[in-house]
Parts: structure tokens; sequence; C-alpha cells
């Protein structure tokens, strides 16, 4: 099978890249160079994909059994896609985002046919706009299109909206003794999803032809409190953390760049129902809990002062908010 991956080296497809390797897949990269792919045996195809002409003349030797576009974005990511592997790939895999769907429902449980829609987050809209872009081209033109969402899917960030991300700055508050800022009770339930789960999901449908006009959420059975899961980073640390708790209206009011994340994602309880991805892919059984995954990106992270990247700005933001949960 040859497969390209349009990016490949980020915190969920850099597992995804090791599982196709090891499975004898011959896999290719597009990036721009910037990016070090230490994934022995990928080759790489350096090229700018927002410059079409030069994407173009890049691809033209080839063609593909599968692509998959994991920085696609918006309609006109998809459309572009389109437009340059109609007739070049037998499948063609977009990943969108779990945060697509419209929340609350009246079930917490997700499945794909939960409706789509976030009125509080565009990064989202815009995956929807992607994801309506693709499956026209399938049903107008029959282009092989495949819809996979993630949801809050870690390696190589530590997965809390306060302080996480790729910075580093409530892993320091913790280790200071410093109160950490949970949204709401902490009580809502969550899921995390460590990247080389996911992997055992998304390369299972690598030119599936049973997935194409499918959308598939990939994502761990694990259910969490969000108190459990800053528990969870507390104790890879070796600690207890103090955690305090701030309604996620007043964190949007102080800091409106939260909106999307908390009142469009994370602030709502979900489970999702992954039926259709194991009816898809049998083998794909998701074992790494959360407690035992976030050790391994501690780790990682400590590896390397150059990781540890400390926002100042988001530690005031969390000052802040510490003190008005003290008020």
């Amino acid at each position: 099978m040859k497969v390209l991956f349009i990016g490949g080296t980020g915190n969920i497809s850099t597992a995804s890249s090791c599982l196709a390797v090891e499975k004898g897949i011959e896999l290719w990269h597009i990036n721009r160079g910037k990016s070090v792919c230490g994934v022995h045996g990928v080759r790489t195809i350096t090229c700018d994909v927002t410059n079409s002409a030069a994407l173009e003349t890049a691809l033209a030797p080839h063609k593909w059994d599968c692509v998959v576009n994991w920085i696609a974005f918006n309609a006109k990511d998809v459309e572009r896609d389109i437009a340059l592997f109609s007739g070049k790939t037998k499948h063609y895999i977009y990943i969108s985002s779990g945060s697509c769907y419209d929340l609350p429902q009246h079930s917490p449980v997700i499945t794909e046919n939960t409706p789509l829609g976030n009125p509080y987050w565009q990064y989202s809209r815009d995956k929807i706009a992607g994801e309506q872009a693709l499956m026209r081209a399938h049903i107008e033109k029959g282009f092989p299109g495949t819809i996979v969402r993630p949801s809050h899917t870690y390696s190589t960030i530590i997965p809390i909206p306060l302080g996480g991300g790729n910075k580093y700055n409530a892993v320091n508050r913790m280790k200071l003794g410093k109160p950490t800022v949970v949204h709401g009770d902490g009580t809502s339930l969550w899921v995390v999803t460590h990247a080389e789960d996911f992997a055992l999901g998304l390369v299972g449908l690598l030119n599936l032809e049973a997935a194409i006009g499918e959308a598939v959420h990939i994502t761990s059975d694990e259910v969490l409190t969000w108190n459990q899961i800053y528990r969870h980073v507390g104790a890879a640390l070796g600690l207890e953390p103090n955690l305090i708790h701030v309604a996620s209206d007043t964190i949007c009011a102080l800091e409106p760049s939260y909106t999307g994340t908390l009142l469009g994602d994370k602030s709502h309880s979900v489970m999702f129902d992954n039926s259709k991805i194991r009816s898809l892919v049998p083998s794909f059984v998701p074992i790494i809990p959360f407690s035992e995954g976030i050790r391994t990106t501690i780790e990682w992270f400590e590896a390397s002062s150059k990781r540890q990247h400390i926002d100042p700005d988001t530690d005031i933001l969390l000052d802040k908010l510490a003190a008005i949960a003290c008020t």
C-alpha cells in the first residue's frame, strides 16, 4: 500500500506514521520541511501545500492508495485536495474534529449521527464546512472520501484546557504548589485518547473500501471527570494537585479566547460510542489508560527544557482565576 500523509509529524499523526511503517506500508509525508520526521522509513516530499502550482508539480509522478490530510482546516483546503487528488488516489481521509458535534445533547453519548454544529467555535464550524465539501464531492462526483473525527488526542501535549496543550504552565504550577484551576466543578465527563490508540483505528481505515462515504470518530472508551484528569496529571508528577474551580462562563468572560474550547467543547459531558470504528476495524481496541499515557507525555516534556514552555500571559490569567476562586 502506498500512502501519503499531508502532515504526519504532529501530536496525533506521528504515532499513526510509526504504526503505518511498522505494518509495511510505503508511507510518504508532504510538508514544508520545518519539522524533522523522526520516523525511520518515511519518504518525504518537501513542499508548501498552500502553493498549488508547486504542489501539483511535486505530486505529478505519484498515485496513491490513500491520502490522509492532517492539516486541512476548512472547505477551501478540502476543495483543493479534491481537485488535486481526483483520479490520483483510491481513498482520501479528512481529519476533522470531535468538537464539531452540537453540544449539549439530550444524552452525553455521542454517535456519528449526533447533529453537527458549534455556535461557540469558528475552528469547529470551519471543520464542518470541510466535511460538507468532501461529502458533496463524494455524492456528486464519486470522490472516495472518509471523515475521521478525533477528540482530544494527546501524546506531546498536556490534554487540559487551562495552562496545558503545548504549554507547561499548569504542570509548573503543580510543581510549585500553586492552585490548579479547573473549569466548572470538575465533575463533567470527558474522554482523552492517546495517539497510539487513535493510530490503531486510523491505520486500519487506510484504503478500506467500506469506509468510503462514511464519517467515524476514533476515541478511547475510558471516561473520566476533569477532576480525575487533573489528578492523574499530578500523579504523573508524584504529587496531589491543589484543585480549585471556576465557572466556564467566568473564565470566558475574563479571557474570551477560551470560549470555543470551553463553552463549545470541554464544559460539556461526553462519551463516545465507538461501535462504528469497531465494525470497520475489528482490531481497534484502545488499551492505554490516561493514568499511564500521561506519564509518558510528562516524561517527554521533562526530557528537554526546550519543551517546557511557560507562557507569562497564561500565568497571569491563572493567577487572576485563582484569586476569583478564593474570594
